[in-house]
């Protein structure tokens, strides 16, 4: 890309955002909700009720739905007993696709309003007429957007390994969490697809005129979105970790591309809401 774009200016335009929604607990509790269910709630409550069945009827049963499991993956499951092995087994395969849902789902509602957003407040003239560019202006927002899903994700995972190791662990032969295909996954294949669908959600909320708007058309754009990041990262952890590596390089790809595309519909007309 020709031209500036990452610079104070576009670190004071995020940080600004990101204060905004600091301070909007209305819209940030409902994400620490949703994380917290995912991330702790959920999985606590699955593992804890596989590893404390009593009837051994039911224990096979479930653990039989593991031979639906690739080869690589099922020679890769540990525990000594069918209830060990189907709680390993749940733990690192099962819950993969939420390390990329949940982080489209922060940053989507996030990105959707940030730009219009600015007009409906009435501060997209102060921006418009800063001296900050419209490229700088592009990414400041984005960084905004993009933060709070990712570092809300992370958190998660760490929550998610520490419940994870201290629920299977013992039953497994001791920690085993985050495996290598799960830290292939968080930092290599999760943050392309979180810009990517981040370069869509932006375009849209330059383009539309509220962010009601906003959120109704980011909803529909980025579930085709979510519905392949969702095959994928169940994908990666099922397939050839070489799989992930290629993944993430596409995804990557088409994240500079939505990012290149995605600068030009920030104009300043736009942010005094004259622009088409």
């Amino acid at each position: 890309m020709n031209g500036r774009w990452f610079s104070s200016r576009t670190l004071v335009i995020a940080a600004t955002d990101l204060r905004q929604l600091r301070q909007s607990p209305d819209f940030w509790l409902p994400m620490l909700f949703l994380a917290v269910l995912f991330f702790v709630v959920a999985p606590a409550s699955l593992l804890l009720a596989v590893g404390g069945a009593k009837d051994a009827a039911v224990v096979q049963k479930v653990a039989a739905t593991l031979d639906v499991l690739p080869q690589r993956a099922r020679a890769e499951v540990r525990g000594d007993d069918p209830a060990a092995r189907t709680s390993h087994a749940l733990a690192v395969y099962l819950f993969a696709p939420l390390a990329v849902i949940v982080p489209i789902t922060i940053s989507t509602a996030v990105g959707a309003n940030t730009i219009v957003g600015e007009r409906e407040r009435g501060t997209g003239e102060f921006l418009a007429h800063s001296p900050a560019t419209e490229r700088e202006i592009y990414f400041g927002k984005l960084i905004a957007s993009l933060l709070p899903g990712y570092l809300t994700t992370l958190a998660g995972f760490a929550a998610y390994s520490l419940v994870v190791n201290l629920i299977v662990g013992p039953k497994v032969g001791g920690w085993f969490f985050p495996t290598g295909d799960w830290w292939l996954l968080m930092f290599w294949v999760v943050p392309p697809f979180l810009a990517l669908t981040l370069s869509v959600v932006l375009r849209l909320s330059a383009r539309v005129t509220s962010a009601a708007a906003a959120q109704q058309s980011s909803g529909l754009v980025t579930l085709p979105l979510i519905l392949v990041s969702y095959a994928q990262s169940s994908g990666l952890l099922l397939g050839e970790a070489r799989s992930g590596i290629v993944v993430g390089a596409l995804a990557w790809l088409f994240a500079l591309v939505g990012l290149r595309r995605g600068f030009r519909a920030v104009t300043r007309q736009r942010l005094l809401g004259v622009g088409g």
